[in-house]
């Protein structure tokens, strides 16, 4: 998929789950439609699959680089700290008081109100736990964010390697810029006994390989356009009885395919038509 004008430029229907084989012959097929059209490929950003580095190096060659897809990268780590905030839930729960036996006493009363404020705060953290993964924070939800880490210095430390991390896929730095302030991360993230197995894996070298789209500015730092056509046909394998085989299937994209050469065309006509139409 070409990311720029989102046309699909060449596919491949597998009734299988993919291979390093059929990775490299679809990557063969390529490379011989760009060599007949006379293009040569720069860079290519990718998933994250390990099927695919040894065969964009056996096919494509040392000179173009994969970037690996920003989405998935931030996805996995979402993924760990939502896991970090669920096991601060767990924690807390250890600690509910347990009440006593017998007739209501004072001591049953305190016991009552701390279990009340610890379950309180359970609800609130798991109810806002989209705040610690969010990129942006209004006011309100800082505000929000303060009070429900009050007393957990590692839930605060968290939010802010995860803000730290946004800012590395900032356009307006470089590449250099971009690993120097991985490297202070990393080593950050190194000295915290309560973050150091959680988000360490999350910090391996797929993150570098992520960053190399701010040298380029026409290396795509996602692969959003090739995702959202395959929900699409997803969808429609769904939806549609008709297109549920690979024959069909094939059949559907080559039709999409032929729409979008012909768009250019088509919106022309249109316009010229709504033109002569205004008079």
């Amino acid at each position: 998929m070409d990311n720029h004008r989102f046309n699909r430029l060449i596919y491949e229907v597998l009734d299988h789950d993919p291979t390093e084989k059929d990775i490299t012959q679809f990557f063969l097929r390529f490379q011989e439609a760009l060599t007949a059209r006379g293009l040569s490929l720069r860079g290519i950003t990718t998933e994250g699959s390990p099927l695919y580095p040894t065969a964009i190096l056996k096919v494509f060659g040392s000179s173009v680089r994969p970037q690996l897809c920003q989405f998935h990268i931030l996805a996995e780590r979402n993924r760990a700290v939502l896991k970090t905030v669920a096991q601060a839930r767990r924690e807390w729960k250890t600690l509910l008081p347990k009440r006593g036996s017998g007739r209501p006493s004072k001591a049953n009363r305190r016991f009552a109100a701390r279990k009340k404020r610890l379950e309180s705060k359970i609800t609130d953290l798991f109810d806002h736990r989209p705040l610690f993964v969010q990129r942006h924070l209004t006011a309100a939800e800082q505000k929000t964010l303060r009070r429900i880490t009050r007393g957990r210095p590692d839930l605060r430390a968290l939010r802010q390697i995860v803000e730290e991390v946004y800012r590395l896929f900032d356009r307006r730095c470089r590449t250099d810029t971009a690993l120097a302030k991985l490297a202070r991360l990393r080593r950050r993230v190194g000295r915290g006994k309560s973050l150091r197995q959680t988000l360490r894996k999350r910090f391996s070298p797929n993150l570098q390989k992520a960053l190399m789209f701010l040298d380029d500015s026409l290396l795509p730092a996602t692969s959003n356009a090739v995702e959202r056509g395959n929900r699409r046909h997803r969808k429609r394998q769904k939806t549609i009885y008709r297109v549920r085989t690979g024959l069909h299937i094939r059949h559907r994209i080559a039709l999409d395919m032929l729409r979008e050469a012909q768009a250019q065309g088509r919106c022309q006509t249109i316009h010229t038509l709504h033109y002569a139409r205004a008079g």
